[in-house]
Parts: structure tokens; sequence; C-alpha cells
């Protein structure tokens, strides 16, 4: 079936060494060798790059110098012939040459579209295709490896062996039912639905276990310093980041906005948000600074709460241990380089359980230690991103937490003695939500919205 053939420039807009125009289709290649003034583009062969300059077709003027790589389907990205012009970096000059290739009939490609293309032509499936969107946006070497493990297809094949685990299932109890008088079929019970049931139960549940971990790496660990003003949560910031972000002065109520920074933390992306000291205060700037402050400690996967070594504790440290209380805390006790008025006893007795780390940040103490206390908090301390069983996705996590409730449902009502032909319903229900992760059950409207986040040219 013959579609559009489609051009956008597949890399980040802005001056650079090099530049690319992707288009994809079957008049792909003609497209490009309209303007094209070198080789022959139609009688070259497939995956070879050729070097020549892009013509201006009504003005006969030259346009660029490139190098352009034919690739013909169907072994491309797209399974579609794939054309790639490479130019400079420069913004006039890729913007012309995608204009160019729009006047020859190509259209301009949706955002996602080329892998829209991929999944639709079968080349990878739905988890595969939302695995190059997260393996873009990967902050750390253990992100990257955890979508590249998944754009492999390993969640792909997981989850279609769970599937047939369950259609199997499935299939056999139709049997029963509608051939009850065939003497060699073996008869499902209850107890054998049960078990086969279960199997795929516990997979599930395994599989959901290491969510977590698996949406920390994708998006990162929402991580808040909060303290009171002048205890070192700018400080904090800056040696995390290793770099100065923040204003450190001995000025309290200095950081009067919520700063935000992104750090790799033993494999583990940190959302560092510093946020402004909480305290009551006249100043409208710094009020508003605290308001916002208090939401990002609503919104927080981690909360890194700051005291000062050098003062007792005070009603306002009281007060924010009374804030964070039943949250993940890590409590920093900073400026150990100065003399000790805190009563570090009675601070554990307000950590409740969490961890206390000493820290003299003027100095780079203490940071090894708070690291090695953020990765046993949330992946015990090791984090092996060639485990299989990482899911990482939102979408997939909740599609996953649907089929473990069809499943209970379904094993529920087996325990009840509810007639096997309709416990079967759920256990189809499963099948249904598990193959959504796929698509192989997915609605268009779905496949449209997913796309539609990925970046133009992508």
């Amino acid at each position: 079936m013959d579609v559009d053939t489609i051009a956008a420039i597949s890399t980040p807009i802005g001056e650079g060494a090099i530049a690319i125009v992707r288009l994809s289709g079957n008049e792909a290649i003609k497209i490009a060798g309209q303007l094209f003034h070198g080789t022959d583009l139609n009688k070259v062969e497939s995956h070879t790059i050729h070097y020549g300059k892009i013509v201006d077709p009504v003005t006969n003027e030259v346009a660029e110098e490139v190098m352009v790589t034919v690739m013909r389907g169907p072994k491309t990205f797209t399974r579609e012939d794939v054309v790639e012009i490479n130019c400079h970096g420069g913004l006039a000059s890729v913007n012309r040459l995608l204009e160019l290739s729009l006047s020859q009939g190509a259209r301009l490609a949706e955002p996602g579209e080329f892998t829209k293309r991929a999944f639709l032509n079968g080349r990878i499936d739905l988890s595969q295709a939302e695995a190059v969107m997260d393996l873009i946006r990967a902050k750390t070497d253990k992100a990257m490896n955890v979508a590249l493990k998944q754009m492999d297809g390993k969640l792909s094949k997981l989850v279609q062996t769970l599937r047939q685990q369950l259609l199997e299932t499935v299939a056999h109890v139709e049997v029963n039912i509608d051939y009850p008088e065939y003497d060699d079929v073996e008869e499902m019970s209850h107890e054998m639905l049960i078990t086969k049931t279960k199997e795929v139960y516990v997979e599930i549940e395994r599989l959901l276990q290491m969510a977590k971990q698996g949406k920390i790496l994708r998006e990162g660990l929402a991580t808040a310093i909060i303290g009171r003003p002048n205890v070192g949560k700018s400080s904090l910031l800056n040696a995390l980041v290793q770099e100065t972000k923040a204003i450190v002065t001995d000025i309290p109520g200095t950081t009067r906005d919520v700063i935000e920074e992104y750090v790799n933390i033993r494999g583990i992306p940190l959302r560092l948000v510093d946020t402004a000291g909480i305290r009551e205060t006249e100043d409208i700037v710094e009020r508003i600074g605290v308001e916002r402050s208090r939401q990002v400690l609503k919104e927080a996967d981690l909360i890194l709460l700051v005291l000062n070594n050098g003062e007792e504790l005070t009603e306002e440290d009281i007060k924010l241990f009374q804030a964070v209380d039943g949250l993940e805390v890590i409590v920093i006790v900073n400026k150990t380089d100065l003399e000790q008025r805190i009563d570090i006893q009675r601070v554990k007795e307000y950590a409740k359980g969490h961890k206390v780390i000493t820290t003299a940040l003027i100095e780079e103490k203490g940071i090894n230690d708070l690291e090695t206390a953020i990765a046993e908090t949330f992946f015990a301390g090791h984090l092996d991103a060639g485990d299989l069983s990482y899911v990482s996705n939102v979408r997939h996590i909740q599609l996953l937490k649907q089929s473990l409730d069809a499943l209970t449902e379904a094993m529920n009502g087996m325990e009840a003695g509810v007639p096997i032909d309709l416990v079967q319903i759920d256990v189809t229900r499963a099948w249904e939500l598990l193959g959504e992760i796929i698509g192989d059950t997915v609605h268009d409207s779905l496949i449209d919205q997913l796309f539609s986040q990925f970046c133009l040219g992508k």
C-alpha cells in the first residue's frame, strides 16, 4: 500500500557540526534524487553514502554540499526506503533542505512518526517503540542500559511468554466446554486452572516489585533538599552537582525560589530540588519561595533534611521532622567542622529509624556516605541494569497492575466454586491487558497519543 513519504530534521535545532534531514517512504529516494547532483541515487546500492550537492530545482542554485545515505526497505528502521541527507549544522542550511524536500512531494513528519511507522510495519512492538524515547531521555548509563534491554525486546519476550501461558489455559478451558465428550481431552479442573494462573500471577507480581526501581531509573528520583535557612542546603546541591548552581552565603533566606538540577548518584538519576528555607518570614518574596518548598515536599520521592551541627535543634527543625513523617527521608547533619551543639541522639529519635549522615560540605566530607545511603535506600546498595525484570514505563506498570487484579478475580472465583466458563472471562481479560503492553490489543487513539510525545524527526 502506498503511503506518504515523510521528512523531518532528525538532529537538535541549533548550530552544530552537522545536521540531518531524514525521509522515509516509497518516494524517499526519488525525492532526494530530484535535489541531489552527484551519483544517481536510484541506481546506487542500499546502505551506501554519497557525496554531492543539493540544487534547488527551480532556481538551479546550489543549496548545500552534502553526504546522502540511501537505505532501501525493508532493512531500515521504518521498513520503508529511507534517505538521510547530512549537511552543515547551520539552522538556515538544514531548514532550506527540509523545505526543498517538502517542495518535491514529501510531507512534514508528525512527532514520532518514524518510530510509529516502525511499529505499524511490524519491525518493533509498542514497548520497544516506547523504549526509543526512554533511551533518548536517559539521564544515566544505568537508565540507558534498561532502555536498550527493552528496545532489544527482553520485556516483549517475557510478556509474550506470559500471554501464551494464559492463552493455552483459556484454550484448554474452551476445549473442555465445547467437546466434553472427548475422553482424551484432559479435564481442566479448578485446581489445575489455579495452578496455571498462579504461575503467571507470581511472575507479574515479581515485575511489579521491581517496577519502583525501574520507574526511578526512567524518570529520576524527585529529591527535595529541605531545612532551615543557612544550614547548607545550597552547598549540598552544589556538592552533588559538582559545580556552583546555587548562591551560597551566610545570610539566611538567600535562596528565594526552587532550584532544580539532575545529578547521577551511583547510576541513579536524582532530580535535585534546592528549596527556599522553610520558616516564618515577613519577606513577601521569600514567603512565596517557602510555599513552593512546601509543595515540592509533597511531591518528592526522597527528602534530604539538612540540620546544622553548630546549633541546637530548634522548634522549626522539629516541625520539619513532623512535616516529613511517613516519607522517605535521609537526615544530614551538616557543618561538622564547627563545634557540635546539636544533640545527635535526639536527632536519631526524631529520625525514627531513617539514616542520619554527618557532613562538612565546605570541606567536601561525607558526600560519599550520603551517596551510599541513597543507593541503599532505593536499591539495597546494588543496581543491576542487566536484570530483565525492570519495568520502568508508567503505562506498563498500570497495565500489569490491572492484569494482576484480573487474575486475582479469577483465582478468587475458582476458590469460591464459580463455574469455570465464567472464570475464564477474567483470565482472558488479563491476556488482553498484557497485549496492550506490546501493542497487540491496543486502540488506535492510544497509539496516536503515545507517539505524539516523541520529538519531531524520531
